[in-house]
């Protein structure tokens, strides 16, 4: 009796957890996994790139602050290429995402043997156009199979597999170059992965884009965007967040690496517990992201990334405090983690939420095209930025941080701004309460 008793209470509580999950279609679904595959990847080299260039290859952090930003220079001509392809009848949202898979994947293979400059860039570059084409066309086809009820949600869901991805292969690079100290297999790994994406896209997703009866004019298509005033204001504000992303993974593990004072080695902490303070950041983002995404729906978008900001810019503010602190380095350490975690949960879902919304359907490929352009120009300022202010401890330095708190004060400018242009146009924005 105790058995079946057990039994029944554990179809309970299965039946419960299924039910608090998105209801979303399959695609989605198989979309999300294909995608937790590829982060697994990711994650692989997230925190291990610019300490395998700096400390293994013996490049200089400016040299591999302007390598990682060529990556951006690449990224700008593909996200370009990719609002048109994406909309295309040839090449359409799923061919899209092979390509950026199998480019990616090229990247890869030629950063694990990356022994000149002229590859390190090669490869920057390759990764750069890679990515450029893989987000507007993942988001597109996410949108298409959504609806405004559920559409936060499933990118919600989205950087849910990314940041589970990231986490398992963070922590499975951590322990294998603790062991073995070889860095270039982990992108050979990461480039496997890219590979096996293309494969379950190719099989299991078919094409989402709408048929049109319409001849498209693509210059018109453009121009139609960037007549969009509500448009071009958030995407001045999504640069700034851009560059606060591009210095997790560029600048802040060499920062942690080589310039705190009292962390556990001389320089500052090792990689191992670098690899800790990734995989804590990024579990935090696993376990709170559908439930905070649930918790903030019925605050409007604009309003979830003024909090997003407050926040963020808290963690860096803390991030400078270990840098110039002599003692107790470890929880102001952690606490800086868990705050850029809670604002990246706000910030995504929002933000391409917010892009959703404002595209036409006809557009869908031109806006996310434009929304990813922002990590092509942050991922070009950030890194090179980052790299500078480390070659020059004596005149920035750890005060870089403080810097970006201070872009963070124009940002929320940009985006108050921007919450009265949606109010004015009369431009829905999600369930919108006394924010």
């Amino acid at each position: 009796m105790d058995q079946i008793d057990a039994q029944t209470d554990q179809t309970e509580v299965t039946h419960s957890f299924l039910a608090w999950l998105p209801q979303f279609r399959r695609e989605i679904w198989i979309l999300a996994t294909g995608q937790l595959l590829l982060y697994i990847g990711q994650g692989f080299t997230l925190v291990y790139a610019s300490i395998y260039f700096v400390n293994e290859l013996g490049f200089s952090p400016t040299q591999v602050g302007l390598a990682l930003s060529s990556s951006g220079f690449a990224g700008i001509a593909g996200r370009f290429w990719s609002g048109y392809a994406i909309d295309a009848e040839f090449w359409g949202r799923r061919r899209t995402l092979i390509l950026s898979s199998v480019v990616t994947a090229l990247a890869c293979f030629c950063l694990a043997f990356a022994s000149t400059f002229v590859l390190l860039v090669l490869g920057n570059m390759l990764l750069g156009l890679g990515v450029s084409l893989y987000w507007p066309a993942n988001l597109s086809v996410t949108t298409d199979l959504t609806t405004v009820e559920n559409r936060t949600e499933a990118f919600a869901l989205t950087r849910l597999v990314d940041n589970l991805g990231l986490a398992l292969g963070a922590l499975l690079a951590g322990q294998y170059v603790a062991m073995s100290g070889n860095y270039s297999i982990l992108f050979i790994l990461k480039g496997l992965t890219y590979l096996l994406f293309a494969g379950v896209i190719y099989v299991a997703i078919g094409e989402t884009r709408q048929p049109q009866i319409e001849v498209r004019n693509v210059w018109q298509d453009w121009s139609q965007a960037f007549r969009d005033r509500t448009l071009l204001t958030f995407l001045s504000a999504n640069i700034i967040f851009t560059i606060y992303a591009a210095q997790h993974t560029s600048t802040l593990p060499l920062y942690l690496a080589n310039f705190i004072p009292h962390g556990n080695t001389e320089s500052g902490f090792s990689e191992q517990w670098i690899s800790y303070f990734f995989v804590w950041q990024v579990f935090l983002k696993i376990f709170l992201q559908l439930p905070i995404t649930r918790l903030v729906k019925t605050i409007n978008h604009v309003s979830t990334l003024l909090i997003a900001l407050i926040i963020w810019s808290i963690g860096f503010f803390l991030l400078w405090i270990i840098g110039i602190t002599p003692t107790i380095t470890l929880p102001f350490t952690i606490a800086a983690f868990s705050l850029i975690a809670l604002a990246e949960i706000l910030y995504s879902p929002a933000g391409v939420s917010l892009i959703g919304e404002m595209a036409p359907l006809n557009l869908r490929g031109i806006y996310f095209s434009l929304e990813s352009q922002c990590w092509s120009i942050g991922f070009t300022i950030g890194p090179a930025l980052g790299g500078w202010a480390l070659d020059h401890p004596e005149t920035v330095g750890v005060n870089l941080w403080l810097y970006l708190i201070t872009g963070g004060l124009i940002a929320s400018v940009i985006l108050t701004v921007l919450k009265q242009q949606m109010t004015v146009v009369g431009k829905s924005d999600l369930a919108v309460d006394g924010f």
